[in-house]
């Protein structure tokens, strides 16, 4: 049943090797079970309903991008956009984070509405293949900047020097690096499950050294979510003094995860003979749905996540990866302190080794052609010196019509593409930096 459901002999792939895909996806992206309410709770939001909240969202969605859009892609409240609504709308600009959600949910309706009358999917299918090669190769670049912050190998710097190698002497960062090798190895002798044998390896390792602390207890029961089920404030979200944050929000997870998926779905050779991932409108769907659904039960933003790309390049090839993926998030509401204890030395070396594999699409591009390469890389160092996918996207939809106009090529320049640079202008315009 499962096989014919999932096209799984259509696909040359097995249950086996589904489930591991899951399972690595799932092991890779765990860490936002603690850090994503850690961030919340900087907004006033409380730790433990945050985590019961972040994880029914990751389940919620992650769950119907298996089951309705069969793709292996994992859906989680992002990165960046959490610390813009904690640090920036909450505590720079002093809104409550109830209203904070009501913009969320504003923002996830209009996804669900442009999604359904298929205006995201024109839009995506308006970018032109080079850009999409950006996203692809910049989501590696990103995940390779967080794998070596997450292993310690790089630190934050000084004034003039904002990056700095870390200590070598600590046994974490040995323990890293230690991953990084052992996990390459195993993937140059081709051995199935390299990633998340590697991350589970190195954890015992972390644990048997002491240099990580075994959790107190394993079980536990869900904490009580209704300090944030259903507080979200629609009516303080509908002020005119809010458009600028609703906006921001907006542009952010729609550019977030049109690039995601494209990228994903690049490496993955999802792509049609266009370069456009089919029936995209699918995902996108169910990203729209994650962001409504987490604004009800307390959290924010969620859209397609970039550690994705460790179960796909551990094998997963169908929805059963991202079903296998939403069962273990479900499993985190009893067993949060067990998944919490997955140290980052161990999951960071496994991004730096995906972000190794995520780059390869560069070799596709024409690096003689100023026109299409510039903007190109100010996409891709943006996504990653920024630390934030959206910056840099939304850099590359301005400076591309821009290159194009340039080089006498303006008519190659699609509608789509206008309305993105239109867009993108706006958010530029309206960031509270």
């Amino acid at each position: 049943m499962l096989i014919k459901y999932f096209r799984l002999k259509e696909l040359n792939t097995t249950i086996k090797q589904e489930i591991i895909a899951g399972a690595t996806t799932f092991v890779t992206m765990a860490y936002i079970i603690i850090v994503n309410p850690k961030i919340l709770e900087a907004a006033g939001m409380p730790f433990g309903a945050s985590m019961v909240a972040t994880i029914m969202s990751a389940f919620f969605g992650t769950l119907i991008m298996g089951v309705y859009a069969k793709r292996p892609f994992a859906i989680a409240p992002y990165m960046g956009e959490n610390a813009f609504i904690a640090y920036t709308v909450v505590n720079v600009l002093h809104y409550s984070w109830q209203t904070a959600l009501g913009a969320i949910f504003i923002g996830g309706l209009l996804f669900t509405i442009l999604t359904v009358f298929k205006i995201r999917s024109w839009l995506a299918y308006a970018i032109p293949e080079s850009l999409k090669i950006a996203f692809a190769t910049g989501i590696g670049l990103f995940l390779t900047f967080i794998g070596l912050n997450e292993t310690g190998i790089v630190k934050i710097g000084v004034p003039g020097a904002p990056v700095h190698v870390g200590n070598f002497h600590e046994p974490s960062v040995l323990l890293g690096i230690f991953a990084f090798l052992f996990i390459g190895m195993m993937m140059i002798k081709k051995i199935n499950g390299s990633i998340l044998i590697g991350i589970l390896t190195t954890t015992i390792l972390g644990f048997i050294f002491g240099v990580t602390q075994l959790p107190e207890k394993i079980i536990s029961l869900p904490p009580d979510i209704r300090p944030v089920l259903l507080q979200l404030d629609i009516t303080g979200a509908l002020s005119w003094g809010f458009f600028s944050v609703i906006l921001v929000v907006f542009i952010m997870d729609f550019v977030d995860t049109m690039g995601t998926l494209l990228g994903l779905g690049y490496k993955a050779k999802m792509l049609d003979e266009n370069g456009n991932l089919p029936e995209i409108e699918k995902p996108m769907l169910c990203d729209a749905l994650a962001t409504v659904f987490g604004a009800l039960f307390g959290t924010t933003t969620s859209g397609a996540y970039i550690e994705s790309a460790t179960g796909i390049e551990a094998g997963g090839k169908s929805g059963l990866t991202a079903v296998v993926t939403a069962i273990l998030f479900l499993f985190a509401l009893f067993f949060a302190p067990l998944f919490a204890a997955i140290p980052p030395y161990a999951y960071g070396s496994a991004l730096i080794i995906v972000g190794l594999l995520m780059i390869s699409p560069v070799s596709h591009l024409k690096f003689d052609d100023l026109a299409e390469t510039i903007p190109v890389f100010v996409t891709m160092t943006l996504m990653s010196f920024t630390y934030n996918l959206g910056i840099g996207m939304t850099a590359g939809f301005v400076v591309y019509p821009l290159t194009m106009l340039i080089a006498g090529r303006i008519k190659t320049v699609t509608f789509g593409m206008w309305v993105l640079f239109g867009f993108s202008v706006l958010f530029y315009v309206f960031y509270p930096y």
